[in-house]
């Protein structure tokens, strides 16, 4: 699993990042935190992941690039609009996997 260098992060839980990233580095469950990865999926742009997910033993997150965390399941959504919009802003792409190279 690798951390995005600025990675999203909710307004909510700005002030928890550092404990946020230990506990799911560290297999501690959280009820409500999503994580934001770049998609496993060619077909997608991004993977919005419960956090209490990655605590099964089975769950593929040795290729995980996260690159936002969320309060909540809307939150996960609002934050992936706001990626998006200012990836394209920017690159004028939907090149989700370069512009995050």
């Amino acid at each position: 699993m690798r951390w995005y260098r600025d990675l999203y992060v909710s307004k909510t839980i700005e002030k928890k990042v550092g404990i946020i990233k230990w506990k799911i580095n560290h297999n501690v469950g959280m009820i409500d935190i999503y994580v934001i990865a770049l998609a496993s999926n060619k077909d997608n742009l991004f993977d919005i992941i419960p956090s209490r997910e990655l605590l099964q033993k089975g769950y593929p997150k040795k290729n995980m690039y996260i690159i936002g965390l969320a309060d909540g399941r809307e939150d996960a959504f609002c934050l992936i609009a706001k990626i998006v919009d200012e990836m394209y802003q920017k690159t004028g792409e939907f090149k989700v996997e370069s512009y995050f190279s």
